[in-house]
């Protein structure tokens, strides 16, 4: 699929206001980053959480300017228009940009970059929902021996046992591996290591594979590390890596072994 093609099909499901269809835009084990919220998002996790979001708000999504690719990247901008005035009888239009990384005709990662100006209106982030997950934590009931207890477990389990070897693991299946709520567990991973589930556990997978790197005497073993460790795709893998070790894993094993 040429790129454009991508994009139009891609803003047409956002202007269908339908969630399932944005969301089969990424590849198997894509994932949908919220920069400005900090969130990463599977398939099955931004189709449930756009489908809340389409039921409250309807804005229109227009392309800016040219779309850009190099190789599989493609780059745009966007605006957002909502569909209906604010109690001022403006209308605030939002603007954003998106880095998507193809894999074939899907994308293995959409980075979503956006400005919310401080007006009245709707986007995909907005303080009413950055104060209503700060109640979540407050509600939660953990202390700070609690918090503690529950990151050393966490700890253990990665260690001895690997989890983020797995690569179906999501947060609510670590949940009940650790024995308890969704909830608790999202607060411990970023209150006790500030940092999202997805950066905590590929930040685990990361450290694996430098190891198995380190050990490797022929180059197309590398494309091998990747699902060893966990990863379901080798872009994801090479963004995950450089994103934490600041190169590709072919020049972290160039370098150790020159």
């Amino acid at each position: 699929m040429q790129s454009t093609d991508f994009v139009e099909s891609y803003f047409d499901a956002w202007n269908q206001h339908d969630p399932h269809g944005v969301a089969d835009h990424l590849a198997p084990g894509g994932i949908y980053q919220d920069v400005r919220q900090n969130e990463e998002r599977t398939h099955d996790e931004l189709a449930e959480y756009l489908r809340e979001f389409f039921r409250q708000y309807r804005h229109r999504y227009e392309l800016i300017g040219d779309i850009l690719s190099n190789g599989n990247t493609v780059a745009f901008q966007y605006r957002m228009v909502p569909s209906r005035r604010n109690r001022s009888g403006e209308t605030t239009i939002y603007q954003g940009a998106e880095f998507i990384t193809l894999e074939e005709d899907s994308a293995a990662l959409i980075a979503d970059y956006y400005d919310v100006p401080d007006a009245e209106g709707v986007a995909i982030t907005t303080p009413s929902r950055t104060r209503a997950r700060r109640r979540k934590y407050a509600k939660s009931g953990l202390s700070e021996a609690q918090l503690k207890k529950y990151r050393d477990a966490l700890q253990e389990l990665m260690y001895y046992e690997e989890l983020y070897l797995d690569p179906g693991l999501t947060l609510p299946k670590l949940a009940g591996r650790m024995g308890c709520s969704v909830n608790h567990l999202s607060q411990v991973i970023n209150a006790g290591f500030g940092m999202s589930f997805f950066d905590y556990i590929n930040q685990h997978r990361v450290e694996q594979a430098k190891k198995l790197l380190a050990g490797l005497d022929d180059r197309a073993a590398v494309l091998k590390v990747a699902y060893s460790v966990g990863f379901n795709s080798n872009s994801a893998f090479y963004t995950a890596f450089k994103k934490r070790v600041g190169m590709t894993p072919a020049q972290f094993r160039r370098c150790r072994t020159q």
